[in-house]
């Protein structure tokens, strides 16, 4: 039942920082392209790969911290329903050009970002 709890913490907070940080991505960049999701996408595919790394080889924590960053805060962090959407809309508003770069830069980037977390999980 803790982990539970830990889950539904970490949630609310991940999602408020998403909120937070999708918003000011898009006050600073616009709204003409999804940068608010892939920045938190990215960030927090860089974050899983360190956590994943750091939780399994360096750091000992309780299950209820994995739980709360990696299952709560990053699952709420992360967007991919909200990836989805955008992706849709765009190709129904006529612009496959920017559905498909959106599709390549959050699975590639987001791939990418993760292996670098891990790599830098090792590294410490």
């Amino acid at each position: 039942m803790m982990q539970v709890f830990a889950i539904a913490i970490g949630g609310a907070a991940g999602a408020v920082v998403r909120y937070g940080m999708s918003n000011g991505v898009h006050s600073l960049l616009g709204r003409g392209f999804p940068y608010g999701t892939l920045s938190v996408n990215v960030l927090g595919s860089l974050l899983m790969g360190l956590l994943y790394v750091l939780f399994l080889d360096r750091i000992t924590v309780s299950a209820e911290w994995r739980a709360i960053s990696q299952i709560g805060f990053l699952g709420a962090f992360t967007t991919f329903s909200t990836f989805s959407i955008e992706t849709l809309l765009l190709i129904e508003n006529g612009e496959a050009m920017k559905a498909g770069l959106n599709v390549f830069l959050s699975v590639g980037v987001c791939l990418f970002a993760t292996w670098m977390g891990m790599l830098i999980g090792r590294q410490l």
